[in-house]
């Protein structure tokens, strides 16, 4: 008897808003923008009435088939998927992409705390002994199988995934924050959210939404996941993607054109330009970037950083340093009052 059934399928419009246990997601819900990456590497839309069916399979497995027809089960299982499916919203509110056991995680956990003890167990015991049974699948198929290679878009261009490099990435991010954070942990979660054909964009984002469900368990890794949200940023802002080591060079480098660019786009006063912008451009400290944790990060993305159609132009460090030189602007030394400033701003993140 299946128990942890696929809980997917191709998505059909119909209705609106937070689809019932048996409804399909309509185009205009948040659901419509989910889609789930099956056992295969398949990306298929969500349906949250497979949820239903997988719950109600267990439910029948403790309790007998009756269990199907109970109007308290049916009452119970329509909850339930409820939960799951808000608990996946409130995880990427914008849509994404889950990996099939992601959500059947989200199941084994709302029927644990619905105290759904019984009917949790047969749902877990019945993964396992899948679990097993595809792994020794995999081992009778793996002698002699190529392993299989994913490829990303970039700009229409479809290459191969540089494994090296995202893997760079992630251990960058970890730098310094000691056993408490795992790099490898990091890497297997974002592969296994990624699939063939995927937007180069989705595996920088794959990287980070993998980083933020650490945060629960271990604190360290806001520190990571501003990290890896940082690359995002500066890849925007900059138009490339550019390494720690290398960003007190281009800070110093970039700052004079964001003024300009913000003057021009009449978004900053345009006295900031009157001033000597080089030198405070080589005031920039880089590797206080890497002082933000995650959510710090993520509300100046947000909400303050200047941007021009829709297109963010300010870095972090700039954004301290144009408040800085706002707050100067009247007094007699102006660059150094500045730097004071900034430096002052700048060390409370």
């Amino acid at each position: 008897m299946q128990i942890a059934a696929d809980v997917t399928t191709s998505s059909s419009p119909a209705g609106a808003g937070l689809p019932e246990a048996g409804a399909r997601p309509a185009s205009d819900s948040p659901l419509s923008q989910v889609r789930i990456i099956r056992r295969n590497g398949a990306v298929v839309g969500f349906e949250p009435a497979k949820i239903s069916v997988a719950m109600t399979k267990a439910f029948i497995a403790v309790n007998g088939g009756q269990g199907a027809a109970s109007a308290r089960i049916r009452e119970v299982v329509a909850a339930l998927t409820e939960q799951v499916v808000r608990a996946l919203i409130r995880r990427q509110p914008g849509g994404g992409t889950f990996h099939i056991e992601d959500i059947q995680d989200q199941v084994e956990l709302a029927l644990m705390r619905s105290g759904e003890h019984e009917v949790a167990r047969a749902y877990v015991l019945y993964r396992e002994k899948r679990a097993g049974e595809r792994a020794q699948e995999a081992a009778q198929k793996k002698a002699g199988a190529p392993v299989p290679q994913l490829n990303v878009l970039e700009n229409g261009v479809r290459s191969p995934l540089d494994l090296q490099r995202l893997s760079g990435l992630i251990a960058d991010s970890c730098e310094g924050l000691g056993s408490a954070v795992d790099p490898n942990l990091i890497l297997q979660e974002t592969l296994k959210n990624l699939y063939d054909g995927v937007p180069a964009d989705e595996v920088r984002k794959s990287a980070v939404l993998s980083a933020r469900a650490m945060i629960e368990k271990e604190p360290a890794y806001s520190r990571v996941t501003a990290r890896l949200l940082l690359n995002i940023i500066r890849r925007e802002v900059l138009g490339e993607e550019v390494t720690q080591a290398d960003m007190k060079t281009r800070y110093a480098e970039y700052f004079p054109q964001f003024i300009k660019k913000g003057i021009e786009a009449e978004l900053l006063d345009p006295r900031l330009g009157t001033y000597d912008l080089r030198k405070l451009g080589k005031a920039l400290d880089a590797s206080r970037d890497f002082q933000f944790g995650y959510l710090g990060l993520q509300t100046l993305y947000d909400r303050y950083f200047l941007h021009v159609q829709e297109q963010r132009i300010e870095l972090p460090q700039a954004f301290f340093m144009r408040v800085a030189m706002g707050l100067a602007l009247n007094e007699i030394d102006r660059e150094a009052r500045a730097v004071e400033f900034y430096l002052l701003l700048s060390s409370s993140t």
